[in-house]
């Protein structure tokens, strides 16, 4: 496997605040598919262990810091917080992306890189630190970044109420008050689930499953919502209100 330039070596080092044991680890998550001399001497299977350390830490961190939410708030925090999109921009703001060896007829060094790619070295990095320096120096380079991001989706996650907002919805587009109806329950009484459907001037929409009640009804609003082109839930799981009322 090739040398990483010394200078390319320090300026890695300085921007992750971490000093390689092995500084081969470092080479293969900035060695990208089309300058390895196969696909398994890049950093693709480094991506594949980052993506699940990465998912890994930020959902211990949300169990012990949020243990008012329940699994589907916990659940939405964490697919924002880990997104692509997310990872991306990490990446881009620490400049990893310029640090990627890249092959012939990729983007050049210091021009904008796809966000696929700015993700993906990201998610490298992670396991690349994990290798050389196990899951506490990892855990440190993923909150170090990563929990005001944390918080911040935390709080607008807890703040949606889709309930409250299809109800102003419909006060203001149709005078009326939408109804949540409870189309079946199952499991034992200790673990139930609720599907639940919302309902609006003679319209039901689709329903949603839920730990509790309270839950379901949520999310049958939200799905209600995306219905209406009120909301929208992207890719990465973050969700936009397109309409303000």
């Amino acid at each position: 496997m090739s040398e990483l330039k010394p200078v390319i070596q320090e300026q890695a080092e300085r921007i992750l605040e971490y000093r390689f044991r092995d500084p081969q680890v470092l080479v293969k998550a900035l060695t990208h598919a089309s300058v390895a001399e196969d696909r398994l001497h890049s950093n693709e299977r480094m991506e594949f262990l980052g993506d699940a350390l990465l998912g890994a830490i930020v959902c211990e961190y949300l169990f012990h810091h949020y243990p008012e939410f329940l699994e589907g708030e916990l659940t939405k925090v964490k697919s924002a917080v880990v997104s692509r999109r997310v990872c991306a921009d990490v990446a881009t703001a620490l400049g990893l992306p310029e640090l990627l060896s890249l092959g012939k007829g990729m983007t050049s060094r210091g021009e904008q890189l796809p966000a696929s790619l700015a993700a993906a070295v990201y998610e490298s990095i992670v396991a690349a630190i994990y290798l050389d320096g196990g899951m506490e120096e990892t855990r440190r380079f993923i909150l170090k970044h990563l929990e005001p991001l944390i918080h911040e989706a935390a709080e607008s996650t807890h703040q949606q109420n889709f309930k409250s907002l299809l109800q102003q919805y419909a006060q203001k587009k149709l005078e009326q008050v939408p109804t949540y109806r409870l189309l079946d329950e199952r499991g034992p009484d200790h673990s139930k689930t609720f599907q639940v459907c919302a309902e609006l001037n003679g319209r039901r929409f689709a329903s949603a499953w839920g730990t509790n009640k309270k839950q379901a009804e949520q999310d049958a609003a939200l799905l209600a919502l995306q219905e209406l082109g009120v909301a929208r839930v992207d890719d990465d799981g973050s969700i936009e209100i397109l309409e303000d009322f």
